[in-house]
């Protein structure tokens, strides 16, 4: 059974920094697109970043450019987010997914194959 697992959530105050990871079983790994979003109260589901097939192109959101970094590791099926100079609108669950027609595109919309259940981040001034 195809799963995507996030973690390395939490509380830190602004300007900190956290680093998100999300493992995959189940699926081939190495021939799927991934993709961060996040989803705050109140406002819809919103793009965060995204990253080809064997990592060598990224894509951010003009939100987070500059201050998040997204990369890959194809032998431990493992994505990362990491965040720095963090800002309170940056709170939200964050969310990875998976999609085999994004392996080499960076185009993302609202569909994915697999979807993680999301790992909070709360961000204090």
């Amino acid at each position: 059974q195809e799963r995507l697992v996030e973690s390395g959530g939490g509380h830190v105050q602004s300007g900190g920094s956290l680093t998100l990871s999300c493992v995959a079983s189940g699926l081939t790994f190495s021939r799927h697109g991934m993709a961060w979003f996040r989803h705050a109260p109140g406002k819809e589901r919103e793009f965060v970043s995204a990253i080809t097939w064997n990592g060598e192109s990224t894509r951010y959101s003009d939100s987070v450019k500059g201050r998040f970094t997204m990369s890959r590791d194809n032998a431990k099926n493992t994505v990362y987010l990491q965040m720095n100079g963090l800002k309170r609108e940056d709170s939200a669950v964050y969310i990875c997914a998976a999609d085999s027609a994004r392996a080499t595109s960076l185009r993302w919309g609202s569909r994915a194959d697999y979807w993680g259940q999301g790992t909070q981040v709360a961000v204090s001034s």
